[in-house]
């Protein structure tokens, strides 16, 4: 049986991805994997592709054809092309049904395996101890904070220990990122982007106190 403590460490784990990823992106992604996979699902967004390609053709080639010269071929293209768009449009709309069903349940399935978990373990073992401080390790009132809120003085309590693991995940993410960015030596996206957006702010500013602008 896995230990309380890895528990939780994963179930934040899972958190950090879900918060830096986004929600969206990991649906979206699990959607695509989901149609690779041998399922009536994955056979009718084949179709949909297939459907979607031949529609792209024929536009194309009406785009090459004048009605005004050749109107039998550019009118037997139209029929063609309105054929395959009404049935790209039946296998689409059954589609996005099947993918807007299939997200709400990931999400749902997500919340129960990560928020709705952490809640609970939270609750089911708030008077449990995670491990115990050696005594005389800390004073009375640390002891007191760290078995917050319902936990044995001088024990860590889960809360603390959820607390205690996010912030070192948080940090050994900042960490790697870090490095990433020493190594390829590639700037944080976003950091020139706002300093760029500060900037009218502090000429503004300065021009209120009579300042002059700098270049």
């Amino acid at each position: 049986m896995p230990s309380l403590l890895m528990v939780v460490f994963v179930v934040q784990l899972l958190l950090h991805v879900v918060n830096t990823v986004g929600a969206n992106t990991i649906n979206e992604l699990l959607w695509l994997l989901y149609t690779k996979l041998p399922s009536p699902t994955s056979t009718q967004a084949r179709k949909a592709s297939t459907a979607k390609r031949e529609v792209v053709r024929l536009k194309r080639e009406l785009s090459k054809v004048s009605a005004q010269d050749d109107f039998a071929r550019w009118a037997k293209l139209q029929r063609q092309h309105d054929k395959a768009m009404a049935e790209y449009q039946k296998l689409d709309s059954s589609l996005r049904t099947h993918q807007s069903a299939f997200k709400t349940s990931i999400s749902t399935l997500r919340w129960l395996t990560t928020q709705g978990l952490r809640m609970f373990l939270q609750f089911w073992f708030a008077r449990e101890a995670m491990f115990w401080i050696p005594k005389g390790w800390v004073p009375r009132y640390v002891e007191w904070v760290l078995s917050f809120p319902r936990a044995p003085i001088g024990s860590v309590s889960i809360n603390i220990w959820n607390l205690a693991c996010a912030c070192v995940i948080t940090m050994a993410a900042e960490a790697v990122i870090a490095g990433y960015v020493l190594v390829t030596k590639k700037p944080v996206p976003g950091v020139t982007q706002e300093k760029e957006m500060e900037k009218p702010v502090v000429f503004e500013a300065k021009e209120r106190m009579g300042g002059k602008k700098e270049l």
